[in-house]
Formats: C-alpha cells, structure tokens, sequence
C-alpha cells in the first residue's frame, strides 16, 4: 500500500489563502508524489464553506489549535467576527478526508490557524507569532497524522521514502 499524505491545497498552487493566493511549495519530492498518487489535497477553511478571499483569522489570546479543540480557545476574524465554529468544522473535514484516503501523514503550510504546526499568530493581527498549532493541525496531530509544516520537508521525505516506512 502507498503511503498517502494530506497536503495543504495552497502548497499545491490553488489560490485558496484568506488573501486569494496560494503558497505553492516546490520540490522535487512534491513533484514525485503527485505523479505517485501519494497526495491528497484539500484546504480544510474551503471544506467548511468559507469563502476566497476572507477576513484573516487567528486563535484569540495568544493560544493555540490545541485550546481550540479543547473548548478553551476561539477563532476571530480581524472582523472581530468569531469563526471558531467553521474552523472546528474545517479540521473534522479534514480528519475525515485523511481517515477516508489512508494519510498517516500530513503536510500543512505554516502559520494558519488550521494548518500551522510549528507555530501560529497571537491573536492581535499584529504580525506576531508564536509557537503552536492550528486547529486542524491539533486534530490531525490528536488522531496519530502525522503533522509536517512546508518548512519540514526534508524530515517528511525521509519519514515517506527512508528504509524504515511500514505499510
């Protein structure tokens, strides 16, 4: 069996991101999965209906995907609207989606309050980050995906490609 990997639909060049652009993220490896049928694409913010462009959104009060999940944490637009719900949608979607197609593995563009591993934004749509996870990140990660931010590639491919991989 093929490993499969989530992978954020913005590193593959769709123009999805709050702004309307996307992020592609070129590799030779991303090049050799596609045509390997390994990947599995989907903008989990799309999935829950929401719309391109859109206001950003971060997690409020500088926490995290985590928090999120737990109850413990919202989601805000720049708007000042809460848009938790629709990002709790947008993981489960993706949860579902890696579930369906056998991803034990994901790769997930950094910085997004769904798709962020290392590290998210504080809440004050001031430019300031800190470490943590996106919401669906935090499922994913919860449910035994493997999470790899864009940042993360060489240590996907060797978890993907290196001798140790077990179907």
């Amino acid at each position: 069996m093929t490993t499969k990997i989530l992978v954020s639909a913005c590193l593959m060049g769709h123009a999805v991101r709050y702004d309307g652009q996307s992020k592609p993220l070129l590799h030779p490896a991303i090049d050799r999965w596609r045509q390997e049928g390994r990947l599995v694409t989907i903008c989990p913010e799309m999935s829950a209906g929401m719309p391109v462009p859109r206001p950003p959104a971060e997690i409020a009060s500088g926490l995290s995907g985590p928090d999120v999940v737990d109850g413990a944490a919202t989601v805000v637009e720049n708007t000042g609207r809460d848009v938790t719900r629709a990002f709790l949608e947008a993981a489960e979607n993706a949860l579902a989606l890696a579930r369906e197609t056998g991803c034990r593995f994901a790769l997930l563009i950094d910085g997004s309050p769904s798709c962020g591993s290392g590290f998210v934004y504080d809440g004050t749509f001031s430019g300031a980050r800190h470490k943590g996870q996106g919401v669906t990140a935090a499922l994913l990660a919860r449910n035994g995906i493997e999470v790899y931010s864009d940042r993360e590639i060489e240590a996907l491919i060797e978890r993907v490609d290196g001798p140790h991989e077990t179907d």
